[in-house]
């Protein structure tokens, strides 16, 4: 592997591209959307704060690239294939790091790996693309090896610095970083460029839900992120019902809206207004028991995201407690 094939990543954002000699395919074998979902994008704001391509907040301060998420580590465990975006040769590789949660102080532990375990790819006319954050063991191409858009790289994984199971895609023209979604780098808030660099262009999303599910308490983050939270069943003794809602892209103001409809209707509704922006959160509401036993039967669980007073995504779940 040449020495800066996985450097770390530094913004540097390219001058204005006019030609668009590249086309790209989307980089996870998922369905975008559903199983999957872009939680950032490439920032156009040269300040210390963040602007993706709509000049919302999915980004952060100088992000290189589009960020394809999964909902949940268990889909990582089960096994999500990372894709070439491109028809091109393999430049650099790196396999063999941890997938473990990024945590302060873990600066030391990757010594400038941040990209974690990786693939990067030079296509014809000065463009590349790198792949990072695989999981270790998973990359299946070598330095020299060509590929085209059904080529699997690898696996999604945790590797680097990361806090959520993704591929993160760096595209470069002549080193230099250009952003798929907006490749001549003229922004325009009201009017958001119609060019791009897909071959198909994934729909924005400017945040939304990615899990509803009860629980008999509060969850705990770190299970709601792993998948575990949720349970598949409740016994009328359990003492309480809690829906929570998983969401991403979350601004100051949002509010998230949760609300448990029961046999005999509406156990509990509530709205809950985020005081911070957040690039994943979750939020719970639910009632303890009083009585000897909860209704036996099917509880829906509601989630509605709220954004300048207009609804932008909703997700509904269900249980049976018998």
């Amino acid at each position: 592997m040449r020495a800066a094939a996985l450097a770390a990543l530094t913004l540097s954002l390219a001058a204005p591209v006019v030609a668009r000699d590249i086309s790209l395919g989307i980089p996870i074998d998922c369905d975008l959307g559903r199983d999957c979902f872009i939680q950032q994008y490439v920032d156009h704001d040269r300040s210390r704060a963040a602007m993706d391509f709509r000049c919302s907040t999915l980004s952060y301060d100088t992000h290189q690239g589009t960020d394809f998420a999964l909902r949940s580590l268990e889909q990582m465990r089960r096994g999500v294939n990372v894709l070439a975006a491109a028809p091109g040769v393999v430049a650099g590789t790196r396999d063999g790091m941890e997938d473990r949660l990024y945590r302060t102080g873990d600066s030391d532990r990757l010594n400038g790996r941040d990209c974690g375990n990786g693939v990067r790819i030079e296509h014809d006319g000065g463009w590349s693309t790198q792949y990072c954050h695989l999981k270790r063991g998973s990359v299946t191409v070598n330095e020299g090896d060509r590929v085209d858009t059904t080529t699997v790289l690898g696996q999604v994984g945790l590797s680097g610095r990361t806090q959520f199971p993704h591929v993160h895609m760096t595209l470069r023209k002549d080193g230099d970083v250009i952003d798929p979604f907006d490749p001549d780098g003229q922004i325009e808030c009201g009017a958001p460029s119609t060019e791009t660099l897909w071959e198909t262009p994934p729909p924005y999303r400017p945040g939304g839900v990615l899990d509803v599910g009860f629980a008999d308490a509060v969850p705990k983050f770190n299970a709601v992120k792993a998948g575990d939270a949720a349970a598949n069943q409740m016994s009328t003794d359990a003492p309480a019902i809690v829906v929570f809602g998983y969401a991403f892209g979350g601004r100051i103001g949002d509010r998230m809206q949760l609300r448990i409809d029961g046999p005999d209707g509406v156990l509990i509704e509530q709205a809950v207004e985020l005081e911070r922006n957040q690039a994943q959160y979750f939020r719970a509401v639910g009632k303890r028991r009083t009585t000897d036993a909860w209704p036996a039967g099917r509880y829906t669980g509601t989630v509605v995201l709220r954004r300048d007073g207009r609804e932008f995504d909703r997700a509904q779940g269900t249980i049976v407690v018998q």
